[in-house]
């Protein structure tokens, strides 16, 4: 795969995929910008060699059709204070008026596209879309990690009509950590699993068993092991479909002598609610009527513990519902023991890189992914669209 450092860019005009896919409130002013910052040195790089830099990006799903509270008018707004020039938002992402746009382009120029997913044929990687992407550039970048696990024509499409493709600096990033931790890494390898769903992070779960030295699993997805090692869960969430094969998980961890954590005790609530009767309970007498919502201090101590010798540790998914302040303690003490961990901490998934920057040690993280989706469908083995067309060009 090339990289955008080897290509003659200068005078060149360059379609950069990003992902400006960025959250805002009610007034539609961004929340949270470190998409839009993890860009920038592929921005600087490209401007600085006088390169003509185009911009496309999706925001939200507006399913095919313009929403204008899905425009990308703040990111431009946004952009152009990070990248200290104006960054003009053009109509459209493609069609005659964007097209001549591009044309008129100068050197150091930059333009950002509006929202791809207002044309219903990005996501369905129409082939059509993705040539009159192309037709808008001389080089195709994609920086888009977050978007690169999609097929979509923004992702793939466009690749096949692009004259020249590469990848950018993010994404170089994001894939030089991620094989860093995963296909060599400095043992012990640890794998820490949290969030929802045992469904989810099934494919991550069964493809890290056979590369991890230990695995440690919280989050409401442990109810399910918790359950199916015969403790009683009460009102927790549980998915009891999956109760044997989280069985099948234990043994299977136990026969590739994968040594495998669980909580030891949880903090329980009699509702989900942040007003909620709380108490700390071992995972053996869970109330009958109440909930598990996160893990308890003992079990933050132990798996402290674990990931003490660890030579590198993969985290995905908080601990507990962390977003409510009383059920925050778990992931919390998760954040504090990668930060001040000797090993190589690599961090992924929507929810895991919230906590980091809530708790204000992402300074302190080795690298933290900026794609949840596309990050566990690597962990679970599988290649990612946008990597594979990049790789065949």
């Amino acid at each position: 795969m090339q990289y955008l450092n080897e290509l003659d860019i200068e005078n060149k005009r360059l379609l950069i995929r990003v992902d400006f896919n960025v959250p805002l409130d009610k007034n539609l002013n961004i929340t949270d910008d470190n998409r839009i910052r993890g860009v920038l040195p592929t921005i600087s790089y490209a401007l600085d060699k006088k390169a003509k830099v185009i911009l496309c990006s999706h925001l939200g799903r507006p399913k095919g059709k313009p929403v204008p509270e899905m425009s990308l008018a703040p990111v431009a707004r946004r952009l152009s204070s990070l990248v200290k020039k104006e960054v003009p938002l053009a109509p459209d992402c493609v069609g005659p008026e964007v097209k001549r746009m591009a044309e008129k382009m100068k050197p150091g120029d930059i333009l950002l596209l509006e929202n791809l997913r207002f044309h219903p044929e990005e996501e369905k990687n129409d082939e059509a879309f993705g040539q009159g992407l192309a037709e808008l550039c001389d080089i195709y970048i994609n920086d888009a990690f977050a978007a690169a696990h999609r097929a979509h024509a923004s992702v793939a499409a466009v690749v096949k009509y692009a004259k020249v493709s590469a990848a950018g600096f993010l994404m170089k990033d994001e894939l030089k950590f991620f094989h860093q931790s995963m296909e060599n890494p400095v043992r012990p390898l640890v794998a820490v699993i949290g969030g929802a769903k045992v469904s989810s992070k099934l494919g991550a779960l069964e493809n890290l068993l056979s590369r991890v030295d230990k695995m440690v699993i919280g989050g409401a997805m442990a109810n399910t092991f918790l359950k199916g090692a015969g403790n009683e869960v009460g009102k927790s969430l549980v998915e009891d479909d999956l109760v044997g094969r989280s069985r099948d998980i234990i043994e299977k961890a136990k026969e590739l002598g994968v040594k495998f954590y669980l909580p030891v005790d949880c903090l329980v609530g009699d509702k989900f609610e942040a007003q909620a009767e709380t108490r700390i309970t071992t995972v053996q007498e869970v109330p009958k009527d109440w909930m598990i919502l996160d893990i308890g201090p003992a079990s933050s101590l132990l798996f402290s513990e674990v990931l003490e010798n660890a030579g590198t540790i993969i985290w995905n998914g908080p601990m507990g519902a962390f977003e409510m302040e009383a059920f925050s303690r778990g992931t919390m003490a998760m954040v504090q023991t990668l930060a001040g961990s000797k090993a190589l901490t690599v961090v992924g998934g929507g929810d895991t890189d919230v906590a980091v920057h809530k708790a204000g040690q992402a300074g302190k993280i080795s690298y933290i992914s900026t794609g949840g989706g596309a990050f566990l469908e690597l962990l679970e083995g599988k290649q990612l669209p946008g990597i594979l067309a990049l790789e065949k060009k």
